[in-house]
C-alpha cells in the first residue's frame, strides 16, 4: 500500500510541510501506516496565522448575510461528498462508515446553525435613553482564533468550531489531530470551493509545538480546544493568561441512571449503543451504569451480557459492523491497562474482550466489547476516563446514592436518567451536577441551536460549543452612545452623567 503524504491548507492551497517532521497516520484495521502527515514549526504556524490576520479584515467587511451565503453553498458541495469524506475519515479514525456519516451530518448542524447567525448578530437599541441621547450595540468579530480538535470526531468538532467564529467575521486557524487528519483539510478545500476568501480558513497539522505558538502568539485573541482534560487546562490556563477567550472541553464519565420502574429492555439496548458504539472513543459515552437496587443490577446485567454476545466488531468499512478498530496501537494497550486494573481491583469482569481477533485483520487495533459489574466509585475504572468499549456498572442501593454518583464526580460532562417517572426525572434534571441531562435518551448531545457543554473538570472557560454561546464566545460587544447637537448650550458639566 502507498504511503499519502499530505499537507497543510494555508491561503487556500495545499502547502508541502517546511520543517521535515512528520506523523504516521494509520490504518486502524491493519495497523500499517497509510499517510504520512507534516507537523508544522514555529516560522510555519506563525505564517499561517500572519495569513489569516490579512484576511480577516475584508472578510470581516462582508455583511453577515454574504457570509452566510458561502457556509449554505458549503452545504450543498458537502451533499455531493457525503459517501467519500464518510469513508475517508472512517479509513482514519476507524469508526464504521455509518457512524462517520453521523459524525459529519453533526458538524453539518452546526454549519445549518451558523448560516442564520445574522439574525443572532444583531444589536441592541434603546431610543431616548436619556434627554435627547440613544443607545446602541454592536456585536464585533474578534479577529484570528483558533481551534485544536481531538482525533475522535474529525468532522464534527472542526466544524463547531470554524462555522459560527467565520459565519461572526473572524478568521480560523485549525490545528486538527494529527491521527486523521485528511477530512477537516478536505473540509477546507471544500469551503474554499463553496467561496471563503483564501486564509479565512487555514488548516495547520502539528504538535505541541504548533500548539503553544497558537496560545502565545498576541494575533490569536480566543482559543477552543477539546481533548483530555490535562490538556484542555494548559491550554486554558496558558491562554487565558496571554489574555486570550478560552472554550476548553476534556474528558468525562458520563452515567446512565437505570431505576426500578424503566423499561430494561430500553435501558439496556441505549447502554450498548452509548456505551459500545465508535469502541467508547465519544467525549459523550456512557462508561457507566447505575442500576438502582439489586434487583434492577441483576435484571440490566444479564441483559446487557445476553446484548454483548450479538455484537459485531469489524472493519470500519465492514457492512454490518457495529463497532471498529480504536485509533491507535496507544490507544488500544491504554484501554488494556485499564481492565487489568479493574481487575485487579476486584471488579467482576462478566464480559472480557481481550481475546476478540477479526480474521484477515490480526495487526489491527481492535478490543471487543468488555462489561465490569460491582464497580465501586473509589476504584480507577471507576473515576478515570478509559475512552474505549468498556461499560462499568456501579450499582446504587437508592435514588440518593443514583443521584449522588454523577454529581460528586470530578467529570460533570452528561448524564442520563431512565425512568417512568416525571417527579423523579424533574427532581434529577433540576438537582443533577453536571451540564448536559438526558431522560430516556441515551446520549444527552444537545441540537445544534442550543449549548453544548460540560461542567466540572470536563469544562474550562464560562461559554459552551456552538448554539448561542458560539456567538457570544466569537464576538464581542461594544456599546455607542450618541446624542446631536439641539442648540441648546449647557455649559461643561464634572458629574457622572445619569438619566432623568
Amino acid at each position: 500500500m502507498s504511503v499519502r503524504e499530505l499537507t497543510h491548507f494555508i491561503s487556500g492551497k495545499n502547502v508541502p510541510g517546511a520543517s521535515k517532521a512528520f506523523g504516521d497516520v494509520y490504518d486502524p484495521n491493519t495497523g500499517r501506516v497509510q499517510a504520512r502527515v507534516p507537523l508544522a514549526d514555529r516560522a510555519e504556524t506563525e505564517a499561517a496565522i500572519a495569513d489569516a490576520a490579512r484576511a480577516q479584515e475584508e472578510w470581516a467587511e462582508w455583511s453577515p448575510q454574504r457570509r452566510a451565503r458561502v457556509l449554505l453553498k458549503f452545504l450543498q458541495i458537502v451533499e455531493t461528498e457525503r459517501e467519500p469524506l464518510a469513508r475517508l475519515l472512517s479509513s482514519e479514525h476507524g469508526k464504521t462508515v455509518e457512524d462517520a456519516h453521523g459524525d459529519l451530518q453533526r458538524g453539518l448542524d452546526v454549519v445549518e446553525f451558523a448560516a442564520g447567525i445574522p439574525h443572532l448578530l444583531k444589536g441592541e437599541f434603546s431610543d431616548s435613553a436619556g434627554g435627547g441621547i440613544d443607545v446602541h450595540s454592536l456585536r464585533q468579530p474578534l479577529g484570528v482564533v483558533a481551534g485544536i480538535t481531538p482525533f475522535n470526531f474529525p468532522a464534527m468538532i472542526p466544524l463547531w468550531k470554524a462555522a459560527p467564529a467565520i459565519a461572526c467575521g473572524n478568521a480560523f486557524v485549525l490545528k486538527p489531530s494529527e491521527r486523521d487528519p485528511s477530512v477537516p483539510l478536505r473540509l477546507a478545500e471544500l469551503l474554499v470551493e463553496a467561496g471563503l476568501p483564501p486564509g479565512v480558513l487555514n488548516v495547520v497539522n502539528g504538535g505541541k509545538e504548533t500548539v503553544e505558538v497558537l496560545l502565545r502568539d498576541p494575533r490569536v485573541q480566543a482559543v477552543g480546544f477539546v481533548g483530555s482534560t490535562p490538556i484542555a487546562e494548559h491550554v486554558y490556563t496558558t491562554a487565558t493568561a496571554h489574555g486570550k477567550r478560552a472554550q476548553c472541553f476534556g474528558g468525562a464519565k458520563n452515567h446512565l441512571i437505570v431505576m426500578p420502574d424503566a423499561d430494561l429492555d430500553q435501558a439496556a439496548d441505549a447502554l450498548i449503543g452509548a456505551g459500545y458504539g465508535s469502541a467508547g472513543e465519544r467525549c459523550m459515552a456512557i462508561s457507566v451504569a447505575v442500576p438502582v437496587g439489586e434487583a434492577t443490577a441483576d435484571a440490566l446485567v444479564a441483559k446487557l451480557t445476553e446484548r454483548i454476545g450479538d455484537l459485531r466488531v469489524g472493519t470500519s468499512a465492514e457492512p454490518g459492523a457495529d463497532f471498529g478498530p480504536l485509533v491507535g496501537r496507544d490507544a488500544l494497550e491504554r484501554v488494556r491497562d485499564y481492565i487489568e486494573i479493574g481487575v485487579g481491583e476486584g471488579a467482576d469482569l462478566v464480559v472480557d474482550g481481550r481475546g476478540l481477533t477479526v480474521p484477515g485483520h490480526e495487526d489491527g487495533f481492535f478490543l471487543g466489547p468488555c462489561l465490569f459489574d460491582r464497580v465501586t466509585a473509589d476504584m480507577r475504572v471507576y473515576r478515570e476516563e478509559i475512552f474505549g468499549p468498556v461499560l462499568s456498572v456501579v450499582r446504587a442501593a437508592d435514588y440518593d446514592e443514583a443521584l449522588r454518583l454523577p454529581s460528586e464526580h470530578e467529570y460533570g460532562n452528561g448524564v442520563s436518567i431512565f425512568t417512568r417517572d416525571g417527579d423523579t426525572a424533574r427532581d434529577f434534571t433540576r438537582r443533577v451536577n453536571t451540564g448536559m441531562v438526558g431522560v430516556n435518551v441515551p446520549i444527552p448531545v444537545p441540537v445544534a441551536y442550543h449549548v453544548f457543554g460540560g461542567w466540572k473538570r470536563s469544562g474550562f472557560g464560562d461559554l459552551g460549543q456552538h448554539g448561542p454561546d458560539s456567538v457570544r464566545f466569537y464576538t464581542r460587544t461594544k456599546t455607542v452612545t450618541t446624542r446631536w447637537p439641539s442648540g441648546i448650550k449647557e455649559g461643561a458639566s464634572f458629574t457622572i452623567p445619569v438619566t432623568r
